[in-house]
């Protein structure tokens, strides 16, 4: 199926097609708010990635500095409590 794509923007007529329908449906009014949306929204998502990045790296996690044995102690508690709440719930 990706070839096939491939093939059909390949085809310069099919590109300008789908450029011509953009105009018709967005209007030339439209369209560098458009470009200026995307351009935003990219600088945010790289930024984004950037920050996500630089926190795994400098920062280590929580959960690295937790022990094993406080992690499940944690956990038994809560399922326990998820346990008894599950039962108050049946019962009401």
């Amino acid at each position: 199926m990706d070839v096939v794509l491939l093939e059909v923007f390949g085809n310069p007529t099919i590109i300008i097609l789908v450029i011509a329908a953009i105009f018709l449906l967005f209007g030339g009014s439209k369209l560098p708010q458009l470009a200026k949306a995307l351009g935003q929204s990219k600088k945010a998502f790289k930024e984004g990635l950037d920050d996500a990045s630089r926190d795994d790296r400098n920062e280590p996690s929580k959960l690295e500095s937790i022990d094993d044995e406080t992690l499940f102690e944690e956990a038994r508690r809560r399922a326990q409590q998820m346990k008894a709440d599950g039962t108050k719930r049946i019962e009401r």
